[in-house]
């Protein structure tokens, strides 16, 4: 189908991190896109990116992050970034944060990592992405040891991509809170050995809530003007699986942060899997959700 068929604050403001919107008196200053990550609708973006494209944006969607860019055929949902690009800009669509396949390179050395960055950058520039986005880490590198690595993985990258426009960002899951001995977690290995300005962090809320460790309240609070993404996403009531919005125990009146504090530059309803009926009700759903109950924070 022709694509022409479719037409940062400082650490001073921790405390008000911690404090409800209201109080905080910082819920109108801002507004942002709907975004949605893509991954979760991957059932219809492989057989038919624009259509679903489309159909996202009739339900309210505006920007969106992306997934499977292949570095070696330079190619995002079987186009070029360059005609991934026209079909957004038909559209009227952005796409301003990209997961990428840097857990693939743990055990690569410094330069082939660069050169797959490089490749990145490269599509990421194009498509006008304004983050390059660390998805998740292996099951074998969840350890004190792979932890170490990773954070050498993400200075390397950040220092690379921070001479560029782009922004770098790690998005987590739930193990990274799990505690390594000591009362050291892996998140702490990959904030306190990473450089703040050059690796941000995209904060996944459910996971947040699912491992139970701690709150987005209390995250933005230790690392004001770092969560510079979010995903937003509800937890089942009974598996603690994934849901749509509204669906789940997730009360996001009360647990999320203050966008100015976080650092908030965009955000992203997700659902990896898990959907009621199918994926397509799931994104109309979670959105129809979203505008009535939690638009007013954004």
């Amino acid at each position: 189908m022709n694509r022409k068929e479719f037409i940062k604050l400082s650490a001073t403001a921790s405390a008000a991190a911690m404090l409800p919107w209201s109080c905080a008196g910082f819920g109108d200053q801002r507004k942002y896109k709907l975004g949605y990550q893509v991954y979760s609708i991957r059932d219809q973006m492989v057989d038919k990116p624009i259509e679903t494209l489309q159909a996202l944006k009739v339900m309210g969607y505006e920007d969106f992050e992306t997934y499977g860019f292949d570095a070696d055929t330079n190619k995002i949902y079987g186009y070029s970034p360059q005609d991934f690009k026209a079909i957004l800009n038909d559209l009227d669509l952005t796409v301003s944060s990209g997961h990428y396949g840097l857990s693939a390179f743990m055990e690569a050395s410094d330069d082939e990592l660069r050169r797959y960055v490089d490749a990145c950058i490269s599509a990421a520039s194009v498509m006008d992405n304004k983050y390059i986005t660390w998805p998740f880490i292996e099951e074998a590198y969840r350890n004190r040891d792979g932890y170490s690595l990773l954070a050498q993985k993400l200075k390397v990258i950040g220092q690379q991509i921070s001479e560029t426009p782009l922004g770098f960002a790690f998005h987590n899951h739930g193990y990274e809170f799990a505690d390594l001995g000591n009362g050291e977690t892996g998140y702490d290995i990959i904030a306190d050995r990473t450089d703040p300005e050059q690796v941000k962090f995209q904060m996944d809320m459910y996971w947040v809530m699912h491992q139970g460790k701690t709150t987005p309240k209390e995250l933005v609070a230790k690392y004001p003007g770092r969560y510079v993404m979010w995903h937003l996403k509800d937890m089942h009531k009974v598996s603690r699986d994934y849901t749509e919005l509204g669906n789940g125990s997730i009360n996001y009146h009360e647990i999320l942060p203050d966008p100015l504090v976080s650092g908030l530059e965009y955000f992203y309803i997700e659902q990896g899997g898990n959907f009621t009926l199918n994926s397509t009700t799931s994104a109309a759903s979670s959105a129809a959700y979203f505008k009535k109950e939690l638009q007013q924070y954004f």
